[in-house]
């Protein structure tokens, strides 16, 4: 590659150290940062390699002129990247895709504190828990903290002076027993300070303690025949063993952790990080990123980790991933569980990140319909090796019994579905006979030479229905007759005619896809549309000529009346034997008079003839 003599010589000068890498295009903007265990030769690969995406030879084909930052650690140089890529969003760098705010538990910095979800973060003091990603977690954890405490609710300033000149009155949290009433001084700050300790165990994932408190004094209670005091207890307590039930999934040796799921597509990657203190989860949040050039997996996660443990603000001393990662943080022990309890973390965090790509793929359907197909027509354009992605897709098949009333239909698919108006019907011409190879050949030249003559548009693909010597007479009319370069796909029946293999290529192959494939089913159901259409197209030919009578020969007679006839006697010799006055009733005097007349004028001459 031709490089201009600045960039030669920054790369020339490179270190062979660890560091952090960023390019700029001609316009002195940033457009990538990247990270190296060797900056020397992580850059030089840029420039030497051919790259198989598309995107990083534009980027390499942007770069004019680069800059760096040597770092001790590799450590360094992640931390670092992340930094630089949130400050300047580079154009093509991943880029966090966060669409929302997602809410966190605050504890306000009040005297009396409340306890409640926001999405607004205020530096005042108070404390913020999460956030979370899962609108079901943080309300039930709301939910049990409003059940086991009686915390305010109202917005009230109850501060020491405001509550001692009386200003404020007692609601109906107070009367349903929800709250102590400390507006009117019912309740000193120090209790009310002993629920929020409280509260802060829990939300930390430190119910246990809270129960082993609850159990303790319900015993002292009880040998203080304390009773109804003792059931307030328990009923608190219950509550709480509840709540641990439905979070702790694993054994309480896994005590500070953070576990991370990954998935990805083509065009994205997703992180999910479950924190687990004590053996319950705490925390559960997911995060995508728009990938832009061959980002590998194991950087991809590296930078997540940081990302997420950094705006979760986790100091746990163990991280559980699924596969190894360029990232080894200091005092941190990385994990790969192949069983145990760890596993089974780890396999929620998958299934967390995988329901999370779920959801987005289909949020992507819903605004994109066309997302899922165009999707199948790339794996179709990789199976077969296309040049270009078959966007729209013919069908041939043809219909006839014996040889008669032949015809023929082509249907046509436009991103993967039915293009109803592009459909054609064909009745063969030149062929005698039941000859398909024939009458295919017929069709199929018809077809193309006329989009030819007009400039329409071709197809990116042909599909046959039928095996090798449907596929050879439709390339002999596209390639040897009229010069076109249109691949054509043949599906072979079985002989309870369904569709048994996929044939493509010359000599055809059978391509290696099993029936409960989308891509099989997707080129089935194009051949059982064809067929479906052929076969419509005949039986209505068949029956126009069945239907075809005497009644076209009876002059004044239109194609109206003739149907509203056969519709109402339901045949020609029905209609022959009926009276004048029926048929009066269907079409009228005059015109019924003309049709039987024509039925009986054999008879009316000889009426005729008798009376002479």
């Amino acid at each position: 590659m031709n490089l201009n003599p600045q960039l030669k010589q920054q790369i020339d000068a490179l270190p062979e150290k660890p560091g952090v890498y960023q390019y700029f295009n001609a316009k002195e903007e940033i457009i990538y940062v990247g990270k190296a265990k060797n900056l020397k030769k992580r850059v030089s690969s840029y420039f030497t390699k051919t790259h198989e995406s598309r995107k990083t030879t534009v980027l390499v084909k942007n770069i004019a002129s680069l800059k760096y930052i040597v770092v001790d650690t590799e450590e360094d140089a992640l931390l670092l990247e992340n930094n630089l890529i949130k400050k300047f969003q580079p154009r093509y760098n991943v880029l966090l895709k966060d669409g929302k705010t997602y809410p966190s538990i605050c504890i306000t910095n009040e005297e009396f504190p409340r306890v409640f979800k926001t999405r607004n973060i205020i530096k005042n003091g108070s404390l913020y828990f999460g956030p979370y990603s899962s609108s079901y977690t943080i309300n039930s954890l709301l939910e049990i903290i409003h059940d086991l405490y009686p915390i305010r609710t109202c917005k009230l300033p109850l501060t020491e002076d405001n509550i001692k000149a009386g200003k404020f009155k007692v609601c109906l949290q107070y009367h349903i027993h929800k709250c102590n009433g400390p507006c009117e001084g019912k309740e000193t700050a120090e209790m009310y300070r002993k629920y929020i300790n409280d509260i802060k165990l829990i939300i930390e994932g430190n119910a246990n303690e809270i129960s082993k408190m609850l159990l303790e004094e319900m015993k002292k209670l009880s040998a203080n025949y304390k009773f109804e005091e003792a059931y307030e207890i328990k009923q608190k307590y219950d509550l709480i063993e509840n709540y641990k039930s439905k979070s702790i999934i694993a054994n309480t040796v896994v005590e500070n952790t953070d576990v991370f799921g990954y998935e990805e597509t083509e065009n994205a990657a997703y992180i999910n990080i479950l924190r687990i203190s004590k053996g319950s989860i705490i925390q559960g949040y997911t995060i995508e990123y728009q990938k832009h050039v061959d980002e590998d997996k194991e950087d991809l996660l590296a930078m997540a980790i940081v990302e997420l443990r950094e705006r979760l603000n986790s100091n746990s001393n163990e991280i559980v991933v699924p596969f190894e990662i360029n990232y080894r943080p200091k005092g941190v022990n990385i994990v790969i569980p192949q069983r145990g309890d760890r596993k089974k973390l780890l396999d929620l965090a998958q299934q967390n990140v995988l329901q999370y790509k779920f959801e987005k793929l289909k949020q992507a359907e819903k605004l994109n319909p066309d997302q899922k197909s165009i999707q199948l027509l790339k794996e179709i354009q990789e199976k077969l090796h296309l040049e270009k992605l078959p966007l729209i897709i013919e069908c041939f098949d043809n219909s006839n019994i014996q040889g008669k009333d032949a015809v023929a239909a082509c249907v046509v698919f436009k991103k993967g579905k039915p293009s109803k108006k592009d459909y054609r019907k064909y009745n063969i011409k030149t062929v005698e006979g039941p000859d398909d190879y024939a009458s295919m050949k017929e069709v199929v030249r018809r077809r193309y030479s006329r989009i030819l003559t007009e400039n329409g548009e071709l197809p990116d693909l042909i599909v046959a229905d039928g095996g090798i010597g449907q596929m050879e007479v439709i390339r002999e009319v596209v390639e040897d007759e009229l010069k076109l370069s249109i691949p054509i796909v043949g599906l072979a029946k079985d002989t309870k005619h369904h569709t048994r293999e996929i044939l493509f290529g010359f000599p055809p192959k059978n391509v290696g896809m099993t029936p409960n494939e989308p891509l099989f089913k997707l080129l089935a159901t194009m051949q059982e549309e064809v067929h479906r259409f052929a076969i419509k197209f005949h039986r209505e030919k068949r029956s126009k000529n069945q239907t075809t009578s005497e009644l076209d020969n009876i002059k004044g007679i239109g194609e109206k009346t003739k149907k509203e006839l056969i519709n109402h006697f339901k045949s020609v010799k029905r209609l022959q034997n009926a009276s004048e006055e029926d048929i009066k009733d269907i079409v009228g005097s005059y015109r019924a008079s003309i049709i039987y007349n024509y039925f009986h004028k054999d008879l009316n001459a000889s009426e005729s003839q008798i009376s002479k």
